[in-house]
């Protein structure tokens, strides 16, 4: 997802009229709406939608609009000044009112549906006419595409209220989870992992919801109590929301054959990806068999990378349901998701998303999600027994892929030019025997010290005696491996550029959010600060306040080590 900044030479767009100005509408115009839907978008209540690519439907606003936040960097890249942000046409349509737009904006959105698989398992319990079509877009509406600096984006709106696919609920994001993934969102496109965006954040003078939550200080897993939420909406930017899940709605209707338009409308869908998100690599001009064989391809290459980035930074996305898979190979929704501060391979901060999504698992997700993703395009494949292997090849190669991406991705976080199987995996015992915090431990190690000491900074509790002589067994192994190194000029340096001394803590961001509540975001703008620059040397203070492990009385605690998806 590189993205070109805006030349020195481009005007700024100042106004929301000079916004408006490069909409263009690409989903709208180019796949089918549901034929049951209104013109007006007025849709918001639970129903089946049996057929076509989207719902049309309007934003609920927000009551009193608060401005929080908003991202300098990604202003930059679409080429918004940043006087933008303030003025009131803005406001009025990034916190949820399109009903007063230039005639070039639409004065709707669009919500879409998509299947559910859970590790490679179709599911159709959680729509609530068990029947699948009832399953999508709960909360998220999009609201424009616009083409600015030669990338085409589309804007989201997280919260902004029901959609027919809502299943019952309120529609609505409360400021915690949106302070969240707006935070999250920016950091991780500094970490250098292809990941959706943030553009703004704003949150309700007086309208609240209850979620549940924990009481201060709990240890419990599952939330206590209904705690009443300030509502927010948060602006999510992306080349497109197209997700695997929405291919496997339409694989799933090909297969049973539900209605005559199924088949084309799942042809659509897969050319509108690979216009959206692969027209560079993908030639358009072959027959779509061979399209949809170049385009698997891609985005096993881009799936792969991106989930060795996870592993390589941390992440860990806590709920990798092919609904969350993003087509285009990037990080897509960030709901109960963590970062691995205590090393845990199993680390799992969503408490109801099980082993089989947690840290180190993730890459067996990913071929879990890829193999849906294969079987929704095979219907494509016109029974072409070779084009059927063809794809069968790719999927099966999926593994070995990934293996060797986290293979070049362990190699250099450990500055080698080669993968070493062996003191990999001596490491990853010795990180959990010790209890290290990840971030720490890569950080400290990437200053290529020669004795312990300087990684103890990482340590939650010292070792015994073995344990500390299995450290420095390591320690020597590994700088023989590093004398093998073909060049070891700048070695420091190059680690420093994969491993970041700032991380995503949690028992730091949740001041944040709690003060946010209160009318103060003086703590999300300084986090903003720190996390958009996760590879710099910073402050002291800042060194101080951010670069440190867990205290002990957040080891624990509910809504800081684990959490529920509420929000």
């Amino acid at each position: 997802m590189a993205n070109a900044k805006p030349a020195t030479h481009t005007p700024l767009i100042t106004d929301f009229g000079e916004l408006a100005a490069h909409a263009d509408y690409s989903l709208l115009n180019t796949l089918n709406a549901d034929p049951e839907s209104t013109e007006s978008g007025d849709d918001y209540y639970p129903r089946q939608v049996f057929s076509g690519h989207y719902v049309p439907v309007k934003p609920t606003p927000l009551n009193q609009p608060v401005y929080v936040a908003h991202s300098a960097t990604l202003f930059n890249e679409l080429g918004f000044d940043e006087r933008l942000v303030q003025t009131d046409a803005f406001t009025q349509f990034f916190s949820g009112d399109v009903s007063n737009v230039p005639a070039s904006m639409k004065q709707y959105g669009w919500a879409t549906g998509y299947a559910l698989s859970i590790y490679g398992t179709e599911y159709t319990e959680q729509c609530p006419f068990r029947t699948g079509n009832g399953y999508g877009d709960g909360r998220a509406i999009s609201v424009l595409e616009a083409v600015l600096n030669n990338q085409r984006w589309e804007m989201q709106l997280k919260g902004a209220g029901r959609t027919p696919y809502c299943r019952g609920a309120d529609g609505r994001a409360v400021l915690r989870s949106s302070v969240r993934e707006f935070l999250a969102q920016e950091h991780m496109h500094a970490l250098h992992v292809p990941t959706s965006r943030s553009l703004s954040l704003y949150v309700s003078k007086t309208e609240t919801v209850e979620r549940p939550w924990y009481f201060e200080g709990s240890q419990s897993a599952d939330p206590e109590i209904m705690v009443s939420n300030p509502v927010a909406i948060t602006t999510r930017v992306a080349p497109s929301f197209l997700r695997v899940g929405q291919l496997e709605l339409f694989g799933r209707r090909t297969r049973k054959n539900e209605y005559p338009e199924a088949r084309h409308e799942l042809e659509m869908i897969v050319k509108h990806l690979i216009e959206r998100e692969y027209a560079t690599v993908i030639d358009r001009q072959q027959p779509l068999q061979e399209q949809v064989l170049q385009l698997a391809a891609a985005f096993r290459d881009r799936l792969t990378s991106l989930v060795a980035d996870w592993v390589r930074v941390g992440f860990c996305q806590g709920n990798f349901n092919a609904d969350n898979c993003a087509g285009g190979g990037f990080t897509l929704d960030y709901g109960p998701f963590g970062f691995c501060e205590m090393f845990d391979p199993v680390y799992q901060p969503w408490t109801g998303g099980g082993r089989h999504f947690a840290f180190l698992n993730q890459p067996v997700a990913a071929e879990k999600n890829f193999g849906m993703f294969c079987s929704a395009v095979s219907h494509l494949m016109n029974n072409n027994q070779q084009a059927l292997d063809q794809l069968s090849q790719i999927r099966l190669g999926f593994s070995e892929y990934m293996d060797t991406k986290m293979a070049n991705m362990w190699a250099a976080k450990l500055g080698l030019d080669t993968y070493h199987s062996d003191l990999v995996m001596q490491l990853l015992r010795l990180m959990v025997k010790t209890s290290v915090d990840y971030t720490i431990f890569f950080r400290e190690l990437s200053n290529v010290p020669t004795e312990l000491a300087p990684l103890e900074k990482s340590f939650y509790a010292m070792p015994d005696s073995s344990i500390l002589e299995q450290w420095n067994q390591w320690l020597e192994s590994w700088h023989v491996e590093l004398k093998k190194n073909q060049n070891n000029g700048h070695l420091s340096e190059r680690m420093k550029k994969v491993n970041p001394k700032y991380t995503w803590r949690e028992w730091l961001i949740v001041p944040a959010y709690q003060q946010a509540a209160s009318g103060n975001f003086t703590l999300i703008e300084e986090l903003q600060q720190v996390l958009n620059h996760p590879y710099d040397e910073q402050s002291a203070d800042v060194e101080s306040k951010f670069y440190c492990k867990r205290p002990n009385e957040f080891l624990y605690a509910g809504g800081i080590s684990h959490y529920s998806c509420s929000s």
